[in-house]
C-alpha cells in the first residue's frame, strides 16, 4: 500500500524573495515547497520565539552565548579555517585535522545564519558570515569546486575516492549553510558559493555517465532544500538520482566495513532494516523523505516508514539515541542495546531529529513527534555540558567503575572540542533553529508539537505558551485570534501520557485524543485560553526481552525524561555497580530551582562478596543494607566529577533484606 499524501499552499521559492521577505515567509530547516505533497508544513522562522526562561528556551540562548561563539573560536584554534588558507597557497604545510574538516566551518556558519534570523543585530556573527564568506569564495576554482582537503595538495583528485572522501558530503554542509542564509536574509556572497558548487556537482554527476554516490549521505537533503529555495528542478533530480543509484555497488567492496556501512549493498527501495553507521543512514533517510515529498513518491516514503520501523522497534536506545557499535559506529542486530557499550553518538540523535521532523511534515503522525521529543530531551541534551562549551560524542548508558576515559570515542567527561569534530557545530545549528521545530500548520489549523514557554505567530492569530514543561505536564496556551473563521488548534497528547485532560476557559472539555493530539475546533475569541494537563507519574521502564543486555533491569523515567543515577549521588564507600532497585519506592521531588530529581530506595551488600570471577549458583545469600537513591535527569550527568553512571538499574526483587 502506498502512502497518501496532500498538497501543501505554496509559499516562495526564489532565493533573493526569501532572503528579504517579512517574517512570515521566511522558513526554516526542511520546507517543503508549494508543488510539494504533505500533510504539515512549518510556520515558519521568525512565528515562535522561545522564552529563556523555559528549558528549550535556556538551552538554545545557552547556544547563542556560550555553544556558539566556542565553535566560531575553536574553527581558528583547530586549523579548519586555516585548511582554507592552505588551499590558497596563504598557508603553509599540509592539511591538518580531518579531512572533511571543512564540514565544520560549513555547521558553524549554518548555526550563525539561523541565529542572525532570531537576533539579526549581532555584528560578531555577521562579521564572522562575511568574512568567512570571502575566503571562501576566494578558494572556490573557476568552476565551482571547493574542497581545502584536495585543493591543497596538489597530489590529490577531485572525486578519486567517492567511499572515502566526504566531498558530496562537506558540499551539502555548504548549501545548508547557504540556504539558511538565504532564509535569514544574510550571507549572499555563501550562496552564490554554494550555488555555483551545486552546480558543478549536477554537471559532474547528473549526466548518465557520470554515475556515483557519496560515501557519506548527505548532499542529497541538502540538494532538495536548494531546490526548495531556488525552484531549480535540477537540483532535486540530482538528489534523487543519488538516492536510486544506491546498491549498485558503485563506492565499491570495503574489506574493513563491508557495503551495509556506506548504505550502498540493497537499493534504498528495497531496503527492510536500518544498517551500517548510523549518522550515514539517517542523513540518508532524512534525504530519503525529502524526495519523496517534492516528487510525490509515495513508494519512497513507505520505503522511509519501514525503515522508521526496523530503526525504533528494534535498535533505538531508551534515550533516542542509535548506533550500538563502536566497530563502524554503527546500528547493531535487532535488540543489540548494550547500555555500556552504547555509541549513540551525538550527531545520530541529531540525525534521528531531523528525520522525525521530516516523517512528521510528511505524514501528520503523532509518533515521529514523540521520537523527536525523546530524542532531543535525552540523547540530544546530554551532550552539552551546563557551560556549553564541552560535549559528548558517544553517550552511553552506563558508565562502569574504572572505566578509562582516556579514548577520544569514550571519555569519562565531555570534552572541550574532537579531532573529529562533527558533533559540537551540529548541536550549534540545532540548537540555533530549534524554535522551528515547535509547530507547523494546515489547512485545518496549527498544530503544537513541542511544549515550552514562548509565543507562536500563525495567520491564524498568535498563541502564547506558558509552562515549566518537562518538570511539570501543565501547559498553559492563551489563544488571541484574528477573524470568524472557524480552526483547530491541535495539542500533541505524548504516547507516555496515560490519560490528558483540557480545559477552555476554566471550563472542562470532553474531547477524545486523535492519533496522539487532542483537535479543539471553534471559532476563537480575541483572548482564549486553553489549560492542557499532562500527568507524569515517576515511572519505571523495562525492555524487550530480547534486549539481553538489560535483562532483569529497569530504567526511571518521568514525562519525556530518562533518568540516570550517577556515583556521586551514592553513599562514601557504596559502588554503583552493587546498587539494587527496590522497584516499591519511586517518588519525584523539587530540587528546589524547578528542577525535578526521583528519589528511590537501593539495596547494596553490607560485606564484601566472593573475589573469584565466577562461582557456583546459587550465590550464598548476602545481607543487604538499605540506601537512598537520587536519580537525575540522563541530560545532566557529567557535569560534576567524572565518575560511574547508569540509567538501567537492577532490581532487587528476590533479594530482600537477610
Amino acid at each position: 500500500m502506498t502512502t497518501e499524501l496532500h498538497a501543501l499552499p505554496d509559499h516562495p521559492t526564489d532565493a533573493l524573495a526569501i532572503a528579504t521577505a517579512g517574517p512570515a515567509t521566511r522558513q526554516g530547516p526542511a520546507s517543503p515547497t508549494g508543488g510539494a505533497v504533505a500533510a504539515l508544513r512549518p510556520v515558519g522562522l521568525d512565528a515562535v520565539r522561545l522564552d529563556p526562561q523555559g528549558l528549550l528556551g535556556h538551552w538554545q540562548e545557552r547556544n547563542a552565548t556560550a555553544t556558539l561563539p566556542h565553535c566560531v573560536r575553536q574553527l581558528d584554534e583547530s586549523g579548519a579555517i586555516d585548511n582554507v588558507r592552505r588551499a590558497l597557497g596563504e598557508v603553509s604545510g599540509p592539511h591538518v585535522g580531518m579531512w572533511f574538516s571543512d564540514s565544520d566551518i560549513y555547521k558553524t556558519l549554518e548555526a550563525a545564519a539561523w541565529q542572525l534570523g532570531r537576533d539579526p543585530a549581532n555584528v560578531a556573527l555577521r562579521a564572522f558570515i562575511d568574512t568567512t564568506s570571502a575566503l571562501l569564495a576566494r578558494a572556490q576554482e573557476a568552476d565551482g569546486y571547493l574542497n581545502s582537503y584536495v585543493q591543497s595538495d596538489a597530489g590529490r583528485t577531485r572525486w578519486d575516492e567517492m567511499k572515502t572522501s566526504h566531498e558530496l558530503y562537506c558540499a551539502g554542509h555548504l548549501i545548508q549553510a547557504a540556504v539558511a542564509c538565504a532564509r535569514a536574509g544574510v550571507g549572499a556572497e555563501l550562496f552564490a558559493v554554494a550555488q555555483r558548487l551545486a552546480d558543478l556537482a549536477v554537471q559532474r554527476f547528473g549526466a548518465e555517465d557520470g554515475e556515483a554516490v557519496c560515501g557519506h549521505p548527505e548532499i542529497e537533503t541538502a540538494l532538495v532544500e536548494l531546490h526548495r529555495t531556488t525552484g531549480r528542478q535540477d537540483y532535486l533530480d540530482l538528489a534523487r538520482r543519488f538516492i536510486d543509484l544506491r546498491g549498485k555497488g558503485l563506492l565499491g567492496e570495503d574489506d574493513r566495513f563491508g557495503r551495509a556501512y556506506f548504505q550502498d549493498h540493497v537499493a534504498v527501495r528495497d531496503a527492510t532494516e536500518v544498517t551500517g553507521h548510523a549518522v550515514r543512514q539517517l542523513y540518508l533517510l532524512a534525504g530519503v523523505v525529502d524526495v519523496a515529498v517534492e516528487t510525490g513518491d509515495g513508494q519512497l516514503l513507505d520505503t522511509a516508514e519501514r525503515l522508521w520501523e526496523s530503526a525504533f522497534q528494534t535498535k533505538t536506545y531508551l534515550t533516542g539515541g542509535h548506533g550500538s557499535r563502536h566497530w563502524g559506529e554503527a546500528f547493531g542486530d535487532p535488540y543489540e542495546l548494550p547500555p555500556d557499550r552504547a555509541y549513540a553518538e551525538t550527531c545520530a540523535a541529531i540525525a534521528s531529529f531531523q528525520w522525525n521532523w521530516r516523517l512528521l511534515l510528511a505524514t501528520g503522525a503523532c509518533r515521529y513527534a514523540d521520537e523527536m521529543e525523546r530524542a532531543l530531551y535525552n540523547a540530544i541534551g546530554v551532550a552539552t555540558s551546563t557551560d556549553g562549551t564541552h560535549f559528548f560524542y558517544s553517550n552511553p548508558l552506563q558508565l562502569r567503575t574504572g572505566h578509562d576515559g582516556s579514548h577520544e570515542d569514550a571519555p569519562s567527561q565531555r570534552l572541550s572540542w574532537y579531532t573529529c569534530a562533527c558533533c559540537p557545530p551540529n548541536l550549534a545549528r540545532l540548537m540555533a533553529s530549534l524554535q522551528s521545530y515547535v509547530a507547523t500548520a494546515d489547512g485545518d489549523g496549527v498544530q503544537l508539537h513541542l511544549y515550552a514557554s514562548g509565543n507562536v505567530h500563525t495567520g491564524h492569530g498568535e498563541l502564547e505558551m506558558d509552562t515549566h514543561y518537562p518538570w511539570q505536564g501543565q501547559v498553559r496556551v492563551r489563544v488571541r485570534a484574528a477573524g470568524t473563521q472557524s480552526w483547530t488548534l491541535a495539542l500533541r497528547v505524548p504516547g507516555w501520557c496515560a490519560q490528558a485532560t483540557v480545559a477552555i476557559d476554566g471550563i472542562a472539555v470532553d474531547v477524545a485524543v486523535d492519533d496522539g493530539y487532542l483537535r479543539l475546533t471553534r471559532v476563537w475569541g480575541e483572548d482564549t485560553t486553553i489549560v492542557l494537563d499532562l500527568p507524569m507519574p515517576a515511572r519505571l521502564v523495562s525492555a524487550h526481552a530480547r534486549v539481553d543486555a538489560v535483562r532483569g533491569c529497569v530504567a526511571l523515567m518521568r514525562g519525556p525524561l530518562v533518568y540516570s543515577v550517577e556515583q556521586a549521588d551514592l553513599p562514601e564507600g557504596v559502588v554503583l555497580e552493587d546498587v539494587r532497585l527496590d522497584t516499591g519506592v519511586l517518588t519525584a521531588t523539587d530540587s528546589g530551582d524547578g528542577r525535578v530529581m526521583l528519589s528511590a530506595s537501593g539495596l547494596v551488600p553490607e560485606a564484601p562478596g566472593p573475589t573469584d570471577l565466577y562461582g557456583e549458583y546459587p550465590s550464598p545469600p548476602r545481607s543487604q543494607a538499605r540506601i537512598p537513591l537520587t536519580a537525575i535527569p540522563y541530560f545532566y550527568w557529567g557535569n560534576r566529577e567524572p565518575g560511574p553512571m547508569r540509567v538501567w538499574i537492577p532490581t532487587a526483587e528476590g533479594e530482600g533484606e537477610q
